[in-house]
């Protein structure tokens, strides 16, 4: 029997750290992004030969990106001339594409596309939504299924499958639970982890 379910959503910092594989803007990578090197979809193949408006869906979609419209154009025009086939690259038109006061934010101007592309690269709101429909069958009633999510498209899809489950779920966190501020000084990248949990009836 299983007792509870515990998902870490939140992808490991070796992919960030060391594996080289474009996940980052902070360094120079080819711009690959996936996880699995066994799949063949690329952000480097999205970026230079999805149409605009595709890649304007998957900045909306998964990264709720408000420039959408201006990154996409930008993107399409610049591959034009050559093909985004590195991180920095890739920066560079994002910060050409989006107004001044939006890249002088505390968060950088790419992180919602470099998040948008990494998702749809891996399919990760699907295996989201797998992962937790498979749980919530094998979890015996009185179990726990828990689950860390770190932007808001991973958390909307919590709060979905709670609320489509409710027959079947009691729902034991009225709000996420988030970091205090002692965890975050150790740890920087728990400062926007959410973690939400029910119960199996």
């Amino acid at each position: 029997p299983i007792s509870g379910v515990l998902f870490d959503l939140g992808f490991s910092s070796y992919h960030i750290d060391e594996a080289k594989r474009g996940f980052s803007f902070m360094r120079d990578e080819p711009l690959d992004m996936r996880y699995n090197q066994d799949t063949l979809l690329t952000a480097k193949e999205i970026v230079n030969s999805y149409p605009k408006e595709k890649i304007k869906e998957i900045l909306v979609k998964w990264g709720e990106e408000e420039y959408a419209e201006d990154i996409s154009n930008a993107l399409v025009s610049f591959r034009k001339i050559k093909p985004i086939e590195r991180t920095l690259q890739l920066l560079r038109v994002i910060e050409d594409a989006v107004p001044d006061s939006y890249r002088r934010r505390r968060i950088s101007c790419a992180t919602k596309t470099f998040q948008a592309l990494r998702i749809a690269v891996n399919g990760e709101i699907f295996n989201i939504r797998e992962g937790l429909n498979q749980a919530l069958q094998v979890v015996q009633s009185g179990g726990r299924i828990v689950v860390i999510s770190f932007h808001g498209t991973e958390d909307n899809e919590v709060i979905k499958f709670f609320k489509q489950n409710k027959e079947k779920l009691n729902i034991i966190t009225s709000k996420a639970v988030t970091p205090q501020l002692e965890e975050v000084k150790e740890n920087i990248r728990s400062r926007s982890a959410k973690l939400r949990a029910a119960i199996k009836k």
